[in-house]
């Protein structure tokens, strides 16, 4: 009998298997630093923003670190409603 719980561990979770520096990257992409410090007002997003700040604060503070993942998830719906709507 195979173990597949290393592959199927957490098949339905969209955070799973992404490290905090591709949602960084994707959030940064998709609303740009000032649109990204409006929703989430910590100075990482709005004093001289970067990846590698942001990481450095994210990795030390849970609760930031839980709202950035939150807004990720609803970048993720807002996607797909939007490619819903053009389809």
């Amino acid at each position: 009998m195979k173990d597949s719980s290393a592959t199927n561990e957490q098949p339905r979770n969209p955070l799973h298997g992404l490290t905090l520096e591709a949602i960084v990257r994707e959030l940064e992409t998709y609303y740009g630093w000032t649109e990204l410090g409006e929703r989430i007002p910590v100075r990482c997003f709005t004093h001289d923003p970067s990846v590698n700040s942001s990481l450095k604060f994210l990795r030390k503070t849970p609760w930031a670190r839980e709202k950035v993942e939150g807004l990720y998830l609803f970048m993720l719906r807002e996607k797909k409603r939007y490619e819903n709507r053009s389809a």
